[in-house]
């Protein structure tokens, strides 16, 4: 038996228009979630000495890449994440919560040690010598890329469950989100270190996913269509700004 003889079953749900239409449901849901990410690695790898920042990304998104492929292998035991584990205060807790929980409580920590740092130009970091810079590594970068891409693959994953049952598709939707966020990551961060006022707005957009994030493991689900639609009208709102700046530059 040919290899394409061995394939072809599961791709059987390729001839189906519906499996179709989940699919580039689910590639832009994606999309959408990996903004976040994206947000997050663009400000952590902008830290890093200008030589590394790309090789950073690239192996931050490409191992992200690999850890959401891999979750994906584990779906079912993913599935009874939502299974409750303890209750507290009348309140069920189940293993994706905490992991919610854990992930939203280490962006708020990050966004306000970052924006700590962005007022604060006296500060310095020990031992770096750099004033005004937050001091971390590659490997620490990357660390934490991969740390926060577990909490948002684990949620984009059961979100993803009540959508389609083919987990062909689940792969293809990954995948082509992952490519998206590296052909978007650098420019992206581009435009962040050269607009500093963006960076501002972007740690308060990752203080407002952390809060999101918190509240949805302690059981307060807030509809990501409003999340993303303040966090478009912010943009547009600064992007007026910036032009209001640049046409008084040029007066």
């Amino acid at each position: 038996m040919s290899l394409w003889d061995h394939l072809l079953p599961h791709l059987s749900f390729l001839t189906s228009p519906s499996a179709w239409a989940a699919l580039a449901t689910l590639i832009v849901m994606e999309i959408v979630l990996g903004i976040d990410n994206l947000i997050f690695i663009s400000i952590l790898t902008n830290k890093l000495p200008a030589h590394l920042q790309k090789r950073a990304r690239r192996l931050g998104i490409g191992g992200a890449l690999v850890l959401r492929l891999l979750l994906l292998t584990t779906i079912s035991i993913i599935i009874h994440l939502t299974q409750p584990v303890f209750s507290l205060f009348g309140q069920d807790f189940s293993w994706r919560d905490m992991i919610l929980i854990a992930g939203g409580a280490f962006l708020l920590w990050k966004a306000t040690k970052e924006i700590h740092h962005s007022v604060d130009p006296s500060d310095q970091d020990h031992g770096s010598g750099v004033t005004g810079k937050v001091s971390v590594t590659m490997v620490g970068a990357i660390l934490q890329i991969l740390m926060l891409d577990i909490v948002f693959s684990i949620d984009s994953i059961i979100t993803a469950v009540g959508m389609t049952d083919e987990i062909g598709i689940m792969f293809i939707a990954v995948i082509c989100a992952v490519l998206v966020m590296l052909l978007a990551a650098e420019p992206l961060s581009k435009f962040i270190a050269a607009n500093p006022s963006i960076v501002m707005l972007a740690l308060g957009f990752l203080l407002m996913i952390g809060m999101t994030l918190v509240a949805d493991g302690f059981g307060y689900h807030v509809p990501k269509g409003y999340i993303y639609a303040a966090m478009a009208f912010s943009a547009l709102v600064e992007g007026l700004n910036m032009l209001a700046r640049r046409k008084r530059g040029t007066e």
